[in-house]
């Protein structure tokens, strides 16, 4: 999922890793050119066997020693990752620092408790890859302090965005100029139509704000971390103004799908309960968002919050179609006693439109471009925030173009003919039926 991919990460960290026995551990995946260079430094190691933790601290267990050589840092292709996973679980006494995929960067032959190391690596051969520490002896638990420090190099200036994430910065801030265009166009609708306007299009006034200043900050924040390695406080901005991104994207597919403002003034009490979930759970999953960009894969607990913001994503997609569905039908039930079959079908052909379309952005934005990432070459991984954010304006552009303050002409008659067919249409096409 491209919203679940952390935009914000610095390429300079620092991870603190406490009693950890796992026998690999994911620091960083990086895309280096042909001058890529990564700097990794290593403080405060100390080990200890797990079984220390069953004896309260008594240490009856002598018979258990740790080969240092065991334990280090190596790098392996982001292609060649999964075939080492594959190894290690049918490969007896498989270890990962042995593997033919490893490229070492440092292994403790040599090292004692409490010491440090610092070391580069050129990387000689262009490609993604991916930092990992092995641990060939896992019943021992490892503690350390690392820092990491990636980049590439042009023309002598260090670059620490990854290769495929180098248009980013200009990327962004294209979209922050079309939104606020976008935004401006907005308001002027607005006001021209001021007598018509409806609570729901000061409501999308304000998600068109807040997701050009989320442009804006993710555009300043690459640029940083580009130049300096560190986004310098600009993921906080981007982590705020996403916040309020998603509460107020969300909501407005849900307003819109209930017909609030526009078709009705008021919302139904299931309506309330629907947004009453997307909100907090909206709240929620930025939180998870936030926790995933800023810990890293290192983080014990990292997976768990991943898992917890996918679920959290299905079910705030889940939740948006409900209303749509029930305005659907709360339509179709009124164009048989009414008699406004001809208003009805215009208007059940927009929300049957509607659905599509939020069924279509969905899908493409949490399945296919994330799927893609499959298929791309790391140095155009770019090209995927691309299709995101373009789908998400097309998206957007349907929106506010069908949901735009527009006034009926008081003087638009329906002839009995026109609404003898659409009665009939209304009866015959199952299309309406969800």
């Amino acid at each position: 999922m491209i919203s679940s991919i952390p935009v914000c990460l610095s390429e300079i960290k620092e991870t603190h890793v406490v009693d950890d026995s796992r026998p690999l551990i994911m620091f960083e995946r990086f895309g280096f050119t042909e001058d890529g260079k990564a700097e990794v430094t290593i403080k405060d190691i100390s080990w200890k066997s797990k079984k220390q933790n069953y004896n309260n601290g008594n240490n009856n267990n002598k018979d258990q020693v740790l080969n240092p050589s065991s334990l280090g840092f190596f790098f392996v292709r982001d292609l060649a990752f999964p075939v080492m996973i594959n190894e290690s679980q049918y490969i007896e006494g498989f270890c990962s620092l042995s593997s033919r995929y490893a490229k070492l960067v440092y292994r403790f032959e040599k090292t004692v408790p409490n010491s440090s190391y610092s070391g580069a690596v050129n990387i000689n051969d262009p490609d993604e890859y991916i930092l990992l520490f092995g641990n060939c002896q896992p019943e021992f638990q490892v503690s350390m302090f690392v820092k990491t420090e990636m980049y590439n190099s042009q023309h002598g200036i260090k670059d620490y965005l990854p290769a495929g994430q180098t248009q980013l910065p200009r990327l962004y801030l294209m979209f922050f100029f079309t939104y606020t265009l976008f935004f401006v166009m907005w308001v002027f609708i607005c006001i021209k139509q001021r007598p018509i306007v409806d609570k729901i299009h000061i409501v999308m006034a304000a998600l068109l704000l807040v997701k050009a200043l989320k442009m804006i900050c993710a555009s300043e924040d690459k640029l940083y971390v580009s130049e300096t390695g560190t986004p310098h406080g600009w993921d906080v901005a981007f982590y705020i103004f996403g916040l309020f991104k998603g509460i107020m994207l969300f909501t407005v597919i849900v307003l819109i799908g209930t017909g609030w403002s526009f078709l009705k003034p008021y919302l139904q009490e299931r309506e309330k309960n629907v947004l009453m979930t997307v909100i907090p759970l909206q709240v929620l999953e930025n939180i998870a968002y936030v926790v995933i960009s800023e810990t890293g894969p290192a983080t014990q607990d990292w997976m768990a919050w991943n898992h917890m913001f996918l679920l959290i994503d299905i079910i705030c997609c889940a939740a948006v179609f409900f209303p749509i569905i029930w305005s659907i039908r709360s339509l179709k039930e009124a164009s048989k006693t009414d008699g406004k079959a001809a208003r009805n079908l215009e208007k059940l052909t927009l929300f049957k439109q509607f659905y599509i379309v939020v069924v279509g952005y969905l899908y493409f934005t949490r399945i296919v471009v994330p799927a893609s990432a499959h298929v791309v070459n790391y140095r155009f991984e770019w090209t995927m925030y691309a299709a995101a954010e373009g789908a998400s304006l097309v998206f957007y552009l349907f929106i506010f173009h069908n949901f735009q303050p527009t006034e009926k002409n008081p003087y638009f008659v329906v002839d009995d003919e026109e609404e003898s067919e659409a009665r009939q249409i209304l009866e015959e096409d199952d299309s309406f039926e969800l």
